[in-house]
Order: C-alpha cells, then sequence, then structure tokens
C-alpha cells in the first residue's frame, strides 16, 4: 500500500503549487488594480 501513500503525496504537492500560482496570480493582479483605477 506505500504507492497510495505516494500518489496521496505527489497530488498533494501538485495542488499545492498550483494553489499557490493562482493565490500569487490573483494578489498581483489585486496589488495593479487600484494603480490602473487612478
Amino acid at each position: 500500500m506505500w504507492y497510495f501513500a505516494w500518489i496521496l503525496g505527489v497530488l498533494l504537492a501538485c495542488s499545492f503549487g498550483i494553489i499557490n500560482a493562482l493565490w500569487l496570480e490573483t494578489t498581483q493582479r489585486l496589488d495593479e488594480e487600484p494603480a490602473g483605477d487612478d
């Protein structure tokens, strides 16, 4: 059953990377919005 834990670890790492990338894009957009709004 080691493969089950390995697959869960890989999926967790991939989802963590995707969530971080989306969060980074969102925070960059929020930082740029007020400057373009003015």
